[in-house]
């Protein structure tokens, strides 16, 4: 077989976590030349997961600028592209996710008419404005791809409703679920003092991360009342906020839990910190995406704090439950978690059903075979 180039592009910690083990599988394989590609979209959040994993981006096109838009991020990336893939003229590129660096990436790609590899393809909402932008995002490459790395088979159930030639959908697993066997340690221990006092063994810590968009404002705001409500019914309770640091989520999350008893307000933990955070942890509360698939993965229930979910498979087997961003609503479904070890044990012991850590192994073997069958 011919040599295959292959240029990885991401630009946010999400899609770093869960493109570094398919960076390290590729780079097993001589027949691969693997580039690696960050716009830089997040810097220093995506900066420690390169660290992590040793990945050292051959591009890095640092595009990351205070209050940046969603306009200033595309026309940035697509850009930044253009001498780099006229230099390095790939054979395929490998894009993950819904971010605006993934639809901008497979933009740029369809504009030089390189193959694009959507991995984590196929999931959906149905609703534009939810998540925003990542539904459109994710909708767009799906349309540019040319290879679909579906982690489900309900994933590959949608891309085939949308006109999809089968033969192009890869059934892999999610590549979190790879990534969490290089962070997580039986023996391990914080770095972060705040991290290290807690009581793991006789304190019920809730994890919680909030910071999407469509949460701005009184999403953000409901979230963090429910969490004071919640530490002030429950004694046995400790909260662990993890920040995201736009200012938008930053100062309201400040103003209102800043000095609360039993609420610790953290930043910038590295992906080691989360992860095993997440596995000492009782129960998740989140809006994001990339968790709802990596809290059942160690039998921790989730909350999503979300009014609808691509995760699907994971509502579905009962690991994640859609709790909104309504104050009450938020307390009602911790409670029950907290106080009812049968509604507690029925979700940490569904079954995860986003593969068993070998999804990059698929989408590599998956990428060879395709370009073994398709040079002849």
């Amino acid at each position: 077989m011919e040599n295959i180039k292959v240029i990885v592009i991401f630009g946010t910690r999400p899609e770093a976590i869960k493109m570094a083990p398919l960076i390290k599988e590729l780079e097993k394989y001589p027949q691969i030349q693997c580039i690696v590609c960050v716009t830089g979209q997040h810097r220093e959040m995506l900066d420690q997961v390169l660290e992590i994993f040793n990945i050292v981006p051959q591009y890095d096109l640092n595009i990351m600028k205070e209050k940046q838009s969603l306009t200033g991020i595309t026309c940035s990336v697509l850009k930044g592209l253009e001498n780099i893939f006229d230099k390095e003229q790939p054979d395929i590129v490998l894009v993950h996710g819904d971010t605006t660096t993934t639809f901008a990436s497979s933009l740029a790609a369809f504009y030089r008419k390189i193959l694009v590899g959507h991995v984590e393809a196929g999931l959906r909402t149905h609703n534009k404005f939810l998540p925003y932008p990542e539904e459109i995002n994710r909708r767009l490459t799906g349309v540019l791809a040319d290879l679909h790395f579906a982690p489900t088979n309900t994933s590959k159930e949608n891309l085939l409703r949308e006109g999809i030639d089968e033969g192009r959908i890869f059934v892999t697993g999610n590549t979190v679920i790879d990534a969490m066997k290089y962070t997580i340690k039986d023996d391990y221990i914080f770095d972060n003092s705040k991290l290290k006092e807690i009581d793991y063994k006789n304190k019920k810590v809730i994890m919680v991360t909030a910071h999407r968009r469509e949460n701005w404002g009184i999403g953000i705001e409901n979230i963090c009342n429910a969490l004071k409500i919640v530490v002030s019914e429950n004694s046995d309770v400790e909260v662990v906020y993890l920040v995201h640091p736009n200012p938008v989520v930053k100062d309201m999350v400040e103003g209102i839990l800043k000095g609360a008893d039993r609420i610790h307000l953290i930043q910038f933990i590295d992906i080691k910190e989360s992860h095993n955070l997440m596995e000492k942890c009782y129960l998740v509360m989140t809006d994001s995406g990339g968790i709802q698939e990596e809290a059942p993965h160690l039998g921790k229930p989730v909350l999503v704090l979300r009014k609808v979910t691509e995760r699907v498979e994971a509502e579905s087997a009962g690991t994640v439950r859609l709790v909104g961003t309504d104050t009450q609503k938020i307390v009602f479904e911790a409670n029950k978690l907290l106080r009812n070890p049968d509604e507690y044990n029925q979700m940490s012991k569904s079954i995860n059903p986003y593969g068993d850590g070998n999804a990059s192994y698929k989408i590599v073997n998956s990428l060879l075979n395709y370009f073994n069958n398709n040079r002849n």
